[in-house]
């Protein structure tokens, strides 16, 4: 039985057809806006109010939260600023929904979003039609100039969406783990098919363009192109899989201090670690918790919800090491990668760090990706919860050595 709440989360926010006329800026930016606006909706629908209120965990936020903050983006840096006469929906919207824009004014603490009850998942539906009704009329009714304004900013927001919509599943996949019960968010859920084998692929030295070259979406991370000097190195094709996280394992790949850097081992030793996130022994035998409820471990599956330090350790287990994103993206350019995307993020060894002559865009949205240039790590790829349309191969995904509640795995590299 679907929910009160469920089905006012599902219910369509605008009707698509009200927008008449096709091959206009304003109608790609409204067709655009709603498609990607109705997928949130869909991603929450099977979520009950209750839910949605969930925080399981301060690097997690409740899908009420990612809701409210999506639509809060879009009334801060579009309607506010380009809507004459456009009142905010709510005044404590602002601080209740704005994430880390220090130059958007104050916020409510990150690892208390779980604290608010009120508004409530209703309230949230509400607040989302209006910025949706509003933000349609405005680019129904911009003058050209204006359009070529926005446009930029509603790429970004709708950009910034779908990142919150992978968020969506991997927070409540971590609040449902936590749950004796274990349940499903899609009982028909199933892990994606990916291919196997032990097959290499050398890149031979050279000096190749790395980062975003042309004028299609990229967030600013991602450039300015430059070149860079790669191999001779050779990278698997495929991902690891959990028979082979399964030798490291038995091998006692978390019991051996010599295997792991002296943060990761720490870490290992606090959070008592001994398999991967998300992994149970249940009677024995190995489950993991997933989008479809509690399944047995399959061993031809990529392994994932692995750290940093756990891929790293596997890795000088393996006798190998992670690839650079470098090295990553010169061979998922030449197509000479599996599963590249849409099954699991891939960490790399490398900083997240400014690319050479980087600037960060002006104003609030500056504090989009470049604050965060230290202490993380990048991955490349992108990964079953990602967003139809949302990877490429220049995108840079960055977290936290510890963090392994994202649908994160890894391949392995090798010297030549």
């Amino acid at each position: 039985m679907t929910s009160p709440a469920s089905a006012a989360a599902s219910a369509p926010l605008a009707d698509p057809s009200l927008f008449s006329g096709s091959g206009t800026l304003a109608q790609t930016l409204v067709d655009s806006f709603l498609d990607v606006r109705g997928e949130t909706e869909r991603r929450a629908a099977p979520l009950s109010a209750e839910d949605q209120v969930i925080q399981s965990m301060p690097d997690a936020s409740p899908a009420k939260w990612h809701r409210a903050h999506t639509t809060w983006f879009f009334e801060q840096f579009l309607l506010s600023e380009h809507c004459k006469g456009y009142r905010p929906f709510h005044p404590d919207y602002a601080f209740l929904f704005n994430s880390y824009y220090v130059s958007a004014g104050p916020r409510h603490t990150r690892g208390e979003r779980g604290l608010i009850t009120r508004p409530g998942v209703e309230d949230v539906t509400a607040y989302r039609r209006h910025v949706d009704a509003a933000m349609v009329k405005l680019l129904r009714e911009a003058d050209a100039a204006t359009l070529d304004k926005v446009a930029p900013l509603v790429e970004i927001g709708l950009n910034h969406e779908q990142q919150h919509q992978e968020l969506m599943l991997t927070d409540i996949l971590h609040a449902f783990a936590q749950n004796p019960t274990a349940p499903a968010y899609d009982p028909n859920w199933r892990f994606p098919d990916a291919s196997r084998g032990n097959d290499w692929v050398t890149l031979p030295e050279g000096i190749h363009s790395i980062g975003h070259a042309d004028d299609s979406f990229h967030f600013d991370n991602e450039k300015p192109a430059h070149r860079a000097l790669v191999g001779p190195v050779k990278l698997a094709r495929n991902l690891v899989s959990n028979a082979e996280w399964r030798a490291f394992m038995d091998d006692g790949g978390y019991q051996t201090a010599t295997l792991w850097l002296m943060d990761g081992f720490a870490t290992v030793t606090k959070e008592g670690w001994q398999a991967p996130g998300h992994w149970y022994k249940v009677e024995g035998e190995w489950k993991i918790m997933t989008l479809g409820g509690l399944k047995p471990v399959d061993p031809n599956a990529p392994v994932c919800h692995v750290s940093y330090y756990e891929a790293d350790a596997f890795a000088r287990w393996s006798g190998k090491h992670l690839p650079t994103e470098m090295e990553w993206e010169v061979a998922a350019r030449g197509g000479q990668l599996n599963d590249a995307f849409g099954i699991v993020w891939q960490w790399t060894r490398s900083a997240y760090a400014p690319y050479p002559g980087y600037r960060a865009i002006e104003g609030a949205l500056g504090e989009y990706n470049g604050k965060f240039m230290v202490n993380q790590l990048v991955l490349r790829g992108s990964s079953l919860a990602t967003p139809e349309g949302h990877s490429r191969i220049t995108y840079r995904n960055f977290f936290y050595p510890h963090h392994r509640w994202q649908f994160t795995g890894l391949r392995l590299a090798d010297y030549v």
